[in-house]
């Protein structure tokens, strides 16, 4: 009876569910590239990087069975893991879609084993292939490092299927209440506009981000209806510039969204429905009152000095 209880649990398990769920850890942002003997390159968009260990110093990633790139990384001696910086969204879309040449265009040069290793990244490792393990559908690649660049750019990162990008948290860096800067360095962090946007930023996203996910919606999905109210008629191409998100990640929003009821496609351009426009309005009644919560305290000028400076800043 138990075999039986178990078929039929793994014959109900929602594989879109899993993924999104995954989806809630937050991870980096990897090209792997790979070339072989016959010189062929492939490069794909990876967010399984990990580390495995450090003597011998060992990491992994890991490709779809299905992937046409897999034979190159098959048959490559090498590969290279190229860590994506925050303003390289164009780079992770351009190894993340279908193409026929995905170097086209694109900054690289040659490392171990002919391995192209990408240009402006946070951090590349080239790696000697030391290990191929199955791992269900995918194939998990173990590399041995040979050689590594650490630039330290603000790297790149994958969160609920849109791309985010690393801020201080506040609780972190917050002084107590009443109490002094720890140093004379935290004093002058004070007056670092960097530092206090960021800060300012998640100050406000601490309360706000919880009142938009307890609507069902996804951030990501959220965002998307909200500019679709302001922009309806969006192309999948429209969405990707606006939304920030792969285009895979865009597909599935959508597929969401439009089995809630909530947008429809009309001449291959996405409009909300109905039921998409209360809900939109829903979405826009809770950023309102956010802002509403922390601005009420400022000026009608003082707000519109603020925003006058944050869009000349946006247009830097």
């Amino acid at each position: 009876m138990s075999d039986i209880n178990e078929i039929a649990a793994s014959s109900a398990f929602d594989s879109r569910a899993f993924r999104r769920a995954l989806g809630n850890f937050a991870t980096g942002v990897t090209v792997v590239t790979a070339a072989d003997h016959d010189g062929r390159k492939v490069g794909v968009t990876a967010n399984s990087f990990n580390s495995v260990s450090l003597d011998p110093p060992l990491i992994l990633w890991s490709i779809d069975k299905r992937s046409t790139s897999h034979d190159v990384f098959a048959a490559a001696t090498h590969f290279a893991v190229n860590v994506l910086a925050a303003d390289q969204i164009d780079l992770s879309n351009n190894f993340a879609r279908p193409k026929d040449d995905r170097f086209a265009g694109i900054e690289y040069e040659s490392g171990h084993g002919g391995a192209p290793i990408l240009a402006d990244c946070s951090a590349r490792f080239q790696c000697e292939k030391y290990q191929q393990v199955d791992g269900g559908d995918h194939w998990i690649m173990i590399g041995k490092v040979v050689a590594f660049d650490d630039f330290g750019r603000s790297p790149l990162l994958y969160h609920q299927g849109a791309y985010s990008m690393v801020l201080p948290h506040t609780r972190m860096t917050k002084s107590a209440e009443g109490q002094p800067p720890s140093s004379h360095f935290q004093g002058r962090l004070s007056h670092n506009l960097y530092y206090l946007m960021t800060q300012a930023l998640r100050a406000y996203q601490a309360s706000y981000q919880p009142r938009q996910l307890s609507t069902g919606l996804r951030t990501s999905e959220a965002r998307m209806l909200m500019v679709l109210e302001n922009d309806a008629g969006l192309s999948l191409t429209d969405l990707q510039r606006e939304v920030a998100m792969p285009e895979r990640e865009i597909e599935e929003a959508v597929a969401n969204l439009t089995r809630k009821g909530l947008v429809c496609e009309e001449d291959k351009r996405l409009r909300l429905t109905v039921k998409g426009i209360d809900e939109t309005e829903g979405l826009w009644t809770i950023a309102r009152e956010q802002q509403e919560k922390v601005f009420s305290q400022f000026s009608d000028d003082q707000l519109e000095t603020f925003k006058t400076v944050l869009k000349a800043v946006i247009r830097l």
